[in-house]
């Protein structure tokens, strides 16, 4: 009897514990969280990203789509392990719908942080500054304040960071201030009818001005409209906010392990070098000159594997594209190259174009080959030019000095910070090679990289009028 009570007790406790182990089973189910957005992109492998065409941003480089905005984009999504799709919206309008709307994960675009922005969607943290300026044209008169700017002459982009502030301008002491928004165009396209006179004044950010500079000559500052504005990547306000968490991590580990201070001193250090009268004689030159020397180029390319538009700015940089250019200290021709080099590169004559170019092309290889391998593109190919300008026992000086400040030496937007002190007694008395004109390449390689740049946006990105444009204009 005392057995079958035993039993029965025994069954009842399993039959309970059983029961809770279900409920259990039940709740923890029942408390299970749908995917989040970011497990959602990780399980389908896809950030989907909206953007658009700029200098500043995303365009078609020497080897595909290249920009400041692409390849931070692009290491955000091989830190989550996916690849980007990525959507153009032909106006800023429907970018910024697509994000509040949730068409797309995020936008990534040079947007400019606003309260009115802010109300729509949700921001990362600003991962850089830049200063908003009036535009104008050379050789028009310059507006000096706001209140110089005249009814009808100044143009924005509809919907801008450029026209909410306007708008805050216009309400805190200067209700005479007015303008004629765009929701057509780009402040790229603003750039270009100041530029060709079509309008007189725009505004655009900083580092848009000092690209567009490069192409445009007759575009000019006028003045800083206030203080530096932050730029972000924005997400929709609907649904979790895991992935905008995430970008935020990832932005925090970029500005701590240096990738930002990379990418901005890779697209933006060299801009703003060249001035008006340098911009007018490379596009003359490369109207008139270049013509008798890119099959040249193209077959030194050929030869060496290296970009012909690359070779033809070393060149231009080197001589202007003269092939009886020759300097104070005896080097010549087109690629101005000495006796030794020449005769290292088996060339027989300096002056004759096709051996110059292709001399210095086959030389630009041997430097590089003295650059340690582990150092990447394009660190390994400015590293590369600053050798092939000062000297490569130079070169290592500076990388030395550089290593002795605690920077990697394997970073270009690092060495050039210490090649200059090579001119000063108390750093050249301390390494093997001693004094240098370390101001020189850096000015040589910064130079080589905004002609490279401007010849392959011209035989890439430029359409048809915008080059007979350059062309003509370069009279």
């Amino acid at each position: 009897m005392r057995s079958e009570r035993l039993q029965r007790r025994i069954a009842i406790l399993v039959a309970t514990l059983l029961l809770a182990a279900g409920a259990c089973g039940l709740y923890v189910v029942m408390q299970q969280r749908p995917p989040d957005v970011v497990d959602r992109v990780r399980h389908d492998g896809v950030l989907v990203v909206a953007t658009r065409n700029a200098p500043t941003t995303f365009f078609n480089g020497a080897d595909g789509p290249d920009g400041f905005t692409y390849a931070l984009v692009e290491a955000f999504a091989e830190h989550l392990g996916v690849a980007v799709r990525y959507r153009f919206p032909q106006m800023l309008d429907r970018l910024l719908d697509s994000v509040a709307t949730a068409q797309v994960h995020m936008a990534a675009a040079g947007l400019g942080v606003t309260d009115t922005r802010r109300r729509r969607m949700r921001f990362s943290l600003p991962f850089v500054s830049v200063e908003q300026q009036l535009v104008y044209r050379r050789g028009d008169k310059r507006p000096k304040q706001l209140d110089d700017i005249a009814a009808g002459d100044l143009h924005v982009v509809a919907g801008s960071s450029h026209e909410e502030l306007l708008r805050r301008l216009q309400a805190e002491g200067h209700p005479q201030l007015s303008w004629t928004s765009h929701s057509d165009l780009d402040t790229a396209s603003l750039l270009t009818q100041v530029e060709r006179g079509t309008i007189r004044l725009a505004l655009a950010d900083a580092n848009m001005t000092d690209l567009s500079r490069r192409f445009y000559r007759h575009i000019a500052v006028a003045f800083a409209l206030e203080e530096s504005k932050p730029i972000a990547w924005a997400f929709p306000r609907s649904g979790d906010d895991s992935l905008r968490r995430e970008a935020n991590a990832f932005l925090q580990t970029a500005q701590q392990n240096g990738l930002l201070q990379r990418l901005e001193a890779r697209y933006f250090g060299h801009g703003g070098r060249l001035n008006f009268v340098d911009t007018r004689e490379f596009w003359r030159n490369v109207r008139d000159r270049l013509p008798l020397y890119q099959a040249h180029f193209e077959r030194a390319a050929g030869i060496t594997g290296i970009d012909w538009r690359l070779l033809a700015a070393i060149g231009y940089q080197e001589s202007h594209w003269r092939a009886d250019a020759v300097s104070p200290t005896g080097v010549r021709g087109v690629m101005m190259l000495t006796q030794s080099t020449a005769k290292q590169m088996d060339i027989d004559d300096r002056n004759d174009p096709e051996q110059s170019i292709i001399g210095g092309a086959r030389y630009l290889r041997v430097v590089e080959k003295k650059i340690p391998e582990r150092i990447p593109e394009p660190n390994r190919l400015w590293l590369t030019l600053a050798g092939y300008n000062i000297g490569f026992g130079h070169l290592e000086d500076a990388r030395i000095l550089t290593e002795r400040d605690g920077a990697n030496p394997d970073l270009w937007m690092e060495v050039k910070q210490r090649l200059p002190l090579l001119a000063k007694k108390r750093f050249h008395q301390t390494v093997k090679y001693g004094f240098a004109r370390g101001q020189e390449p850096v000015d040589y390689v910064d130079n080589i990289r905004n002609y490279y740049d401007m010849l392959v946006w011209f035989t890439t990105t430029a359409d048809d009028t915008t080059r007979a444009y350059l062309l003509a204009d370069s009279e």
